[in-house]
């Protein structure tokens, strides 16, 4: 059988770190950052947060890993 693709959307937007958890960017830093607040963007704009256990699984099937 030929080898499983990834799903190519699901691949822009969550990476497997190295002891395998499933990272993603935070929603909400793109536009109307005018009304947000600073300590709300600042929380936006922290490292990556973890996937939720319960979509990690489906995730990682997205991403064949």
């Amino acid at each position: 059988m030929p080898k499983m693709k990834s799903h190519r959307g699901a691949a822009k937007r969550f990476k497997v770190t190295g002891t395998g958890k499933v990272r993603r960017r935070r929603a909400g830093m793109n536009h109307m950052l005018e009304k947000k607040g600073s300590k709300r963007k600042r929380r936006l704009s922290r490292p990556d947060a973890e996937v939720a256990a319960a979509d990690s699984k489906r995730i990682r099937r997205l991403l064949a890993k």
